[in-house]
């Protein structure tokens, strides 16, 4: 049995080098530790993701930002098509595998690394020789600069490629503080801080978006500084793959590759299609919108980091009642922390985009419609990494073309006549189509009740206290920032009210004690899973 082929039980191993048993009261710290780890990250990221589409659209206005979103559009879409996938394939295939100056863990780096970096400078070179024509189309009335901006973009293509498949190199061969560190904090923090440098010494979008390049490249070597040694690259480890890694890597990677690149890409598809069809101002409208929809996924995506590893094992073991269970138990946790940002943004549109500057209230719409969607995204849970984890690529890639689907074309049929709303009406049937479709097929995979009445309740009692601390702060101040200030006063005050309930405290107790690890739903495995996940 070679290494690319070693069953799941390998990958329980807390080395992670080997195929021996798991305590799995250390497994399920170990998890809740890094799920700990991924929400603070994914806070800071999401905060400084805010800073940093304010600096944008404060420094360059609805035309500048809308070409600037044109162009971050271009290099997010464009990377996630040349990674092929192998992000996916690089998490599934360093677990299973010896690491060190002796393991053969070192040879998949160039199986998964040169593919990718091939079509990455493909893309760069054939986009660089296009910038002057595609400028026109995509960044029309940003000015002479556009095919600069582009060009820059497209050539910064293969060091963003790069960094992507080594920051999933470092997620599975370092504790995740390493992959918080670089993934959460570096990017993030530097990007606002450059780009407003650049915005502060009156230069154009160009230095703009040199600003938001260099953060990249500060990454890569970042990731190769960190993952070279835990692989033992210059200190022996074999790095010559031998014929069965790349059939079994690419085997893998690449059902996920298609899916991938519509997932990275949802939002600027609609940000390219909205510049080309209405016009760069509606673009950045439409950008700056998504930036605030996006940022309430920080819950979500802060769990699925964690949780992703976890679920491939207890469905790789067939242990299906266990991962229902662990899905259920995250589901509710990402909904109460996810729901009341998107219903906040629902009813209060008006004050989060002032935030960006008065000509930008324009999208309240919007936003209305895009977090209405969302709450079908979070309330459905992390449904893709059940579908994934269980290798089921392809159901998932269906569910990701539909969604797709969906979003082009009312895209191409509302966004002329209504801009970013019909930007975001669009995008939000694609969301609606791809969630539901991707949690009827996890449900029908998974064999087991992926809602119960522990979600049902926690959903309820969501929107009830969010709903009457919104009617108030409208009833207050109007959907302005006097109103959101007094929602947020109320909703506050209602959490802490709930404090003094002793059922409540209970449960915070109940849950902390499972984050230490105490006790674990896994054991569950071992019999029919529980009709309800109570943090038990």
């Amino acid at each position: 049995m070679t290494a690319a082929t070693r069953p799941p039980t390998g990958v329980a191993d807390p080395a992670g080098d080997g195929d021996g048993p798991v305590d799995g009261a250390a497994e399920t710290r170990r998890s809740a530790r890094s799920g700990v780890a991924g929400l603070i990250g994914a806070a800071t990221s999401g905060l400084f993701g805010f800073l940093l589409a304010v600096v944008i659209t404060r420094g360059y206005g609805t035309v500048g930002s809308g070409a600037f979103f044109a162009a971050v559009g271009v290099v997010t879409v464009a990377t996630a098509v040349c990674t092929l996938g192998a992000e996916t394939g690089l998490m599934w295939a360093l677990p299973r595998r010896r690491r060190g100056a002796g393991g053969d863990a070192a040879r998949v780096l160039p199986v998964a690394l040169l593919p990718p970096l091939l079509a990455a400078v493909v893309v760069a070179v054939a986009g660089v020789l296009a910038a002057d024509a595609l400028a026109p189309r995509l960044l029309d009335d940003s000015g002479a600069g556009g095919a600069a901006l582009l060009t820059a973009s497209f050539a910064a293509v293969p060091v963003v490629v790069a960094m992507t498949l080594l920051l999933a190199a470092l997620r599975c061969v370092r504790p995740i503080r390493a992959y918080v560190g670089v993934q959460f904090l570096l990017l993030p923090v530097a990007r606002p801080a450059l780009v407003g440098a650049a915005v502060l010494a009156g230069g154009g979008l160009l230095a703009g978006m040199t600003g938001w390049l260099v953060p990249a490249a500060l990454a890569l070597l970042a990731c190769l500084t960190l993952v070279v040694g835990p692989l033992g690259v210059g200190r022996g480890a074999a790095l010559r793959p031998e014929r069965a890694d790349w059939s079994a890597f690419w085997r893998f990677a690449l059902p996920r590759a298609a899916s991938a690149a519509i997932d990275a890409g949802n939002m600027w598809v609609g940000v390219l299609l909205t510049s080309v069809l209405a016009g760069p101002a509606d673009a950045g409208v439409f950008g700056a919108v998504g930036r605030y929809v996006l940022a309430g996924q920080l819950a979500m995506q802060g769990l699925r980091v964690a949780v992703s590893p976890q679920l491939s094992r207890l469905l790789g073991r067939g242990e299906r009642g266990a991962a229902a269970a662990v899905h259920r138990q995250l589901t509710t946790w990402g909904l109460v922390l996810s729901w009341p940002v998107y219903l906040l943004l629902a009813v209060f549109g008006p004050a989060f985009l002032q935030l960006f500057g008065p000509e930008f209230t324009a999208g309240a719409t919007a936003m209305t419609v895009l977090a209405l969607a969302m709450l079908v995204n979070t309330g459905v849970g992390n449904v893709q990494s059940l579908l994934l984890m269980g290798g089921r690529s392809g159901l998932h890639l269906a569910a990701t073309l539909a969604g797709l689907l969906v979003t082009v074309s009312l895209g191409l049929w509302l966004i002329p006549q209504h801009g970013a709303t019909g930007a975001a009406l669009a995008w939000a049937f694609g969301i609606a189509t791809e969630n539901l479709a991707a949690a009827g097929c996890a449900r029908v995979v998974v064999g087991q009740p992926l809602v119960d009445a522990t979600m049902l309740r926690a959903g309820a009692a969501t929107v009830i206290g969010v709903g009457v601390a919104a009617a108030v702060g409208v009833l207050a101040g109007g959907r302005g920032i006097g109103g959101l200030v007094v929602a947020v006063g109320v909703l506050t005050a209602g959490c802490v009210g709930l404090l003094t309930l002793p059922r409540v405290r209970h449960g915070i107790r109940v849950t902390m004690v499972q984050i230490r690890g105490r006790r674990e739903v896994a054991p569950a495995a071992a019999g029919p899973a529980p009709a309800e996940s109570k943090g038990r």
